[in-house]
């Protein structure tokens, strides 16, 4: 789960490695965003938006007796107030290479705006607000899964992302296991269709988040981040990691009709929207350029709300 993906709902410019330096009118009215503006940055809403709907679509694969509102609307809430509290600390820890980097520099932290004390304690009532909520509204196998993703974020990921390139795999596994929690929610178990819901997840991370890293690559070396693309100067490596998850994504999209979870619409919407995904990952591997980078990761911004969408309609028209 990469700090990156709080660009999830960002236009294609937004992506973009250079930008013109701004006038100095434009300069004076981005220094200086709302307090509330700045506190909403650091729960990192896109990283929350997305772990609160993976949640919501694994719930969806284990209610097969039907939803009980009450517990799906607080396994939403305490997934998302986890989610934004790891996020806060997230930015408490990256404080310093942040201020290194020109797309994070004016971040509410490293900018000055907000104390990292400040920020701790806000991310840490936001993370016990949110494990509170599901130990009380949803049932205790979930709020642990929701406690162990964000022990793997904060304290596991974010400090390997200086280490080892291999952080990107470490930091899927937090990705992916809201919607393992999801599952939990509905089954109070950690079945197979819980699994098939990670599963899809975690793949789904590796094209959009080294796509990300190769656009961003020079940005993340200024950082001090031990991302592929530093190590991997023609992008071949990096462009056939995610041509290769994302035929596995192909494959993992499936496999919750053939577990008998989901129907005929989920199968024949997930078939095309796996295959679909496939071609801007080839185009990547075939030239590793930023053009085709930015191609593949607004295609997997497409995939999860996409894929929610066959959940939701299998769900409740089959």
């Amino acid at each position: 789960m990469s700090a990156d993906a709080d660009r999830l709902s960002r236009p294609a410019g937004a992506f973009s490695i250079t930008a013109p330096p701004p006038s100095h009118g434009t300069l004076a009215l981005n220094a200086a965003p709302s307090r509330a503006a700045d506190f909403r940055v650091l729960l990192k809403p896109g990283i929350s938006i997305f772990v609160t709907v993976t949640a919501a679509a694994g719930y969806l694969f284990g209610a097969t007796a039907g939803i009980d509102l009450p517990a799906f609307v607080a396994l939403l809430a305490g997934t998302a107030l986890t989610a934004g509290g790891s996020g806060a600390l997230n930015h408490v820890w990256e404080r310093r290479p942040d201020a290194l980097m020109a797309r994070t520099r004016n971040r509410p932290i490293p900018s000055g705006r907000i104390r990292a004390d400040v920020a701790v304690a806000y991310g840490l009532a936001a993370l016990a607000l949110g494990l509170a909520v599901l130990a009380l509204f949803v049932n205790s196998l979930t709020t642990w899964l929701a406690a162990l993703t964000s022990v793997a974020y904060v304290l596991v990921y974010t400090p390997l992302k200086r280490k080892t390139w291999h952080n990107t795999f470490v930091g899927a596994v937090p990705g992916a296991l809201p919607a393992l929690g999801g599952y939990a929610a509905a089954t109070g178990t950690l079945g197979a269709g819980g699994w098939a819901a990670f599963a899809i997840v975690f793949l789904w991370q590796l094209p959009h988040f080294f796509s990300l890293a190769w656009m961003y690559r020079a940005d993340y070396a200024n950082g001090g981040f031990a991302m592929l693309p530093s190590f991997d100067p023609s992008g071949r490596k990096t462009a056939f990691v995610a041509l290769v998850s994302s035929l596995l994504l192909v494959i993992a999209g499936v496999v919750p009709t053939a577990l008998g979870i989901t129907g005929w619409i989920y199968l024949i919407g997930m078939a095309g929207l796996g295959t679909w995904f496939t071609l801007p990952a080839f185009s990547f591997f075939n030239a590793p350029t930023d053009p085709r980078a930015r191609r593949l990761l607004l295609a997997s911004i497409v995939y999860v709300p996409a894929f929610f969408a066959l959940v939701v309609l299998d769900y409740f028209l089959l």
